[in-house]
């Protein structure tokens, strides 16, 4: 599918995945035309300036009157208001996706919305992001070697998915697809628990008195481990709390992990600590062989780990 144009594609959303996604799609010449849609007429003039997209428009529910497709960047939280402000202007034959980080809200948002007409809403999810965000921070290979998960609705037309398939196929991503379910559990664990406790690390030690000296003194393990804490709160504040469901039991597992590692220390237990760190690094140096067989790619070269 992957070789077939997409016709005229409308992307509600030009910030860091949807530019991206836009970026990508006009440099395999994908699509015959790319709409792209903002509230805010100066990320519009960017977007046009920086040639992202083939042209603009800030009414969505004009901008997909003629769309053969229609891909939901925004933010969570935003996604049905959006639904319902062009779910009247759909052609018949339009197919509407997202790239929301949770899927449950959404999907139920898209019932709620659309009614009868569910089945052209293909639910998507690239698993590609970096802390920036906006227009300008978007590149076209952004989603080359990445995965990205379709969680498609027994409503779906096979054919419709195989289209959102092919879109993504063209940025060079690999698809897969998974239950509404298993994706909202599997992302609370590998994305929403470490942006949450990212953002918790350094407020809590933000708001000590000494913080100037913690921060000056840190090392390259703190700015990695506290990298994505620089993402944009309010998106993050709605992942977290559309996905709490999911959410909430891994953090108190969470919690009970680090009580377990606390007495660990307070008994002076350093052979049930040093078992507890090597189950870890093992797993951890497992990571990247796990991705590349994922994504179809070449087992890679041991990094050797991180000292300080």
């Amino acid at each position: 599918m992957a070789d077939k144009l997409l016709g005229h594609v409308v992307i509600i959303g030009i910030g860091l995945i949807g530019g991206s996604l836009a970026r990508a799609l006009k440099e395999q010449g994908a699509a015959d035309r790319i709409t792209g849609v903002a509230r805010s007429q100066q990320t519009l003039d960017k977007a046009l300036e920086l040639g992202v997209v083939d042209a603009v428009e800030q009414d969505a529910g004009a901008a997909v009157e003629n769309a053969d497709i229609v891909v939901l960047a925004t933010p969570v939280a935003t996604i049905n208001t959006l639904l319902n402000t062009i779910t009247d202007h759909l052609p018949e034959h339009c197919i509407v996706t997202d790239a929301g980080s949770v899927k449950g809200s959404i999907v139920r948002a898209a019932r709620d919305a659309l009614g009868d007409r569910v089945g052209c809403f293909v639910p998507g999810h690239p698993i590609a992001g970096t802390e920036e965000s906006g227009v300008e921070a978007s590149f076209s290979t952004l989603y080359q070697n990445r995965r990205v998960i379709l969680t498609p609705l027994p409503e779906n037309n096979a054919d419709d998915v195989q289209v959102i398939r092919g879109m993504w196929e063209h940025c060079g991503a690999t698809v897969v697809e998974m239950p509404v379910d298993e994706h909202d559990t599997i992302l609370a664990a590998t994305s929403h628990l470490p942006h949450l406790l990212a953002f918790a690390l350094v407020d809590f030690l933000s708001a000590r008195e000494n913080q100037q000296e913690i921060f000056a003194n840190s090392a390259g393990g703190f700015r990695d481990f506290t990298r994505i804490a620089a993402s944009n709160p309010i998106m993050w504040r709605d992942i977290c709390l559309a996905n709490r469901r999911q959410l909430i039991p891994l953090l108190n597992e969470a919690q009970s992990q680090l009580a377990t590692y606390a007495s660990f220390l307070e008994t002076c237990d350093g052979e049930s600590l040093e078992q507890a760190f090597q189950r870890a690094k093992q797993a951890r140096d497992e990571l990247p062989g796990i991705v590349a067989s994922a994504l179809g790619l070449p087992q890679p070269e041991e990094d050797g780990g991180v000292e300080e």
